[in-house]
């Protein structure tokens, strides 16, 4: 059986060396707070500083991934203080989770059990896969409600999808079925509803099995932050950055040797003994 958090509104479980992060509001359909904001920043602090762990999912309990944003303050819901520091807009809490999905030193899989929108549909772009249930649907209703789109997802949608379809479903805040979704690009696959999680956990192990942490940590920096690059010079500088620093590692001498003696390699190096920046 994994092991469980304690946090009753968003559950980290443990399945072995693949962190599970559970949205846990059933009955609102998991429907976002600013404490489920926090703990998930949390949460990914934790699996960050974890060298056991490799890889991390996501996903809802019950019937829905998420449907966005609480809305039981009613017409209130999106009336936010000032910034106590600047005095100005607050941080967008959405935009606070995208970022440090974006961040992540291990990879991120979505596993959309259900319906996302709002939210719940923007907190996922950042993860490297979304893997969705045949019968989930996504809303990127911003337009709909009288705002705007959130969690830097005028950043990630159309990077994902596509500068026209992002738009399009932006800016007209239609649902978006599932076969939808696969056919432009926002998922990977789609399956029934209860293999969604064991799907994303296959993939996820996918992922770990035979790499090394560091460079996977390292690989996947390179890949989100090269799409802001403003030509492939960038990409050059930080992957030679990147072979010089690692050529010396032990790991790459672990990953030589295993291939030479046929063998599964045995990565010593840990995250938490430091990365090195490639982006000087």
């Amino acid at each position: 059986m994994p092991e469980t958090g304690t946090d009753d509104a968003v559950i980290l479980e443990r399945h072995g060396e693949i962190a599970v992060v559970r949205l846990n509001r059933p009955d609102q359909l998991n429907a976002f707070t600013n404490a489920m904001c926090y703990r998930l920043i949390d949460i990914f602090d934790e699996t960050d500083a974890d060298d056991e762990i490799r890889a991390v999912v996501i996903t809802g309990t019950g019937r829905a991934f998420c449907a966005g944003a609480d809305l039981a303050a009613g017409g209130d819901t999106f009336v936010l203080g000032d910034d106590p520091e600047t005095g100005g807009a607050p941080a967008d809490t959405g935009g606070q989770v995208s970022l440090r999905i974006y961040r992540s030193l291990k990879p991120v899989i979505a596993a959309i059990n259900g319906p996302a929108a709002g939210v719940g549909v923007t907190m996922t772009l950042p993860a490297d896969i979304r893997i969705a249930s045949e019968t989930a649907k996504f809303g990127f209703v911003f337009t709909r409600r009288g705002l705007v789109p959130e969690a830097c997802s005028t950043w990630f949608l159309p990077r994902a999808v596509g500068i026209s379809t992002a738009v399009e479903w932006a800016v007209g805040g239609k649902m978006v079925s599932a076969v939808e979704a696969l056919e432009r690009g926002l998922v990977r696959e789609l399956v029934p509803a209860d293999q969604v999680l064991d799907r994303a956990l296959d993939i996820a192990r996918e992922f770990v099995s035979g790499t090394s942490p560091v460079s996977v940590a390292l690989t996947r920096q390179l890949m989100w932050r090269m799409l802001g690059a403003s030509d492939p010079e960038v990409a050059h500088r930080a992957e030679s950055i990147g072979i010089y620093v690692r050529g010396t590692s032990d790991d790459v001498r672990e990953g030589v040797d295993a291939f030479l003696e046929k063998r599964e390699p045995k990565f010593p190096n840990r995250i938490t003994d430091g990365l090195p920046d490639l982006f000087e």
